[in-house]
């Protein structure tokens, strides 16, 4: 089990995530996290991108299921379209 540290959080809403933490989970400044509060519990989750292979294989599994469906480059332009005149 992970040793356990405390914290405090600082007027502006701050809280310092301890050495030996950030150094564990490589935290390098400027990471940014998801933050989920429910009841007494905050969570944070480190958001990483996807490495290029990983993007590789969204991108492929998107454009099967989109052909699968029947989707064409002409909706999806319209689509974008039509969001951005909404503005």
């Amino acid at each position: 089990m992970a040793k356990l540290a405390t914290t405090k959080m600082s007027s502006k809403g701050q809280v310092v995530i301890p050495e030996d933490v950030r150094k564990r989970l490589n935290l390098k400044p400027g990471t940014q996290f998801v933050v989920v509060g429910d009841a007494d519990v905050v969570i944070l989750k480190a958001i990483t991108p996807p490495s290029m292979d990983e993007f590789d294989g969204l991108v492929a599994k998107v454009r099967s299921q989109a052909k699968t469906v029947g989707l064409k480059k002409s909706d999806i332009a319209e689509a974008i379209t039509e969001v951005r005149g909404r503005k």
